[in-house]
């Protein structure tokens, strides 16, 4: 299912459709930053981990699946992909689901530094053309209580979102620091470089 927004202080119409390969609320509220109107069309892709990956190669391979397979049903069009996954010690922690692996995911992640890997592609097929990059954002968390944890899940119930927390929410009361050169890619989409390769891809937003 594709679906259009157009924001209503759209500065420019692209040279070729934009679309947003992503079922992400959060990434679909930050790419309307641009102004250019785009489309937005489900990804059908396996995100299970392979054998021995590591979260940022995972990260990569699924945001430049996303971007592939819906490019092959907007072949004329410039599509991004993108993926997000929680890196704690090289383990990879998705998106919680429900609330126990939330509290254990939590748990894990207290008094802990963990590595948000947000990568992008970038993929138009009628122009050959494909570009990736990843955002690494440094994370140290609070030395979190069971009882703070829960006041949390219940507030904000961030079952939705990679390492069951949202910085642009109240979990930022979970954090010690951030630290990234991308001040979105926390969110779901690293809007500079969003930026920079639909610029590399043609599309013009100033």
């Amino acid at each position: 299912m594709t679906t259009t927004f157009a924001p209503a202080l759209s500065l420019n119409t692209p040279s070729r459709p934009v679309v947003l390969g992503s079922t992400s609320r959060y990434r679909r509220e930050l790419l309307e930053r641009l102004r250019i109107p785009f489309s937005v069309t489900a990804p059908d892709v396996d995100e299970t981990p392979q054998a021995g990956e590591t979260p940022k190669n995972l990260a990569l391979r699924l945001a430049l699946a996303k971007a592939k397979a819906v490019a092959t049903l907007h072949p004329e069009a410039v599509v991004i992909g993108s993926d997000q996954v929680a890196d704690l010690a090289g383990q990879p922690l998705g998106k919680p689901g429900e609330h126990s692996r939330a509290v254990q995911q939590l748990r894990q992640m207290r008094g802990q530094t963990v590595i948000f890997q947000t990568a992008l592609a970038v993929v138009c097929l009628a122009t050959g053309f494909e570009q990736v990059d990843l955002a690494e954002v440094r994370v140290v968390f609070r030395d979190l209580s069971n009882d703070e944890i829960e006041a949390y899940l219940q507030a904000e119930k961030p079952y939705d979102c990679a390492g069951s927390a949202k910085s642009e929410g109240l979990g930022i009361a979970l954090l010690e620091s951030i630290d990234n050169d991308d001040p979105t890619a926390l969110v779901g989409l690293p809007l500079i470089r969003t930026a920079r390769l639909l610029r590399q891809a043609g599309v013009k937003l100033l």
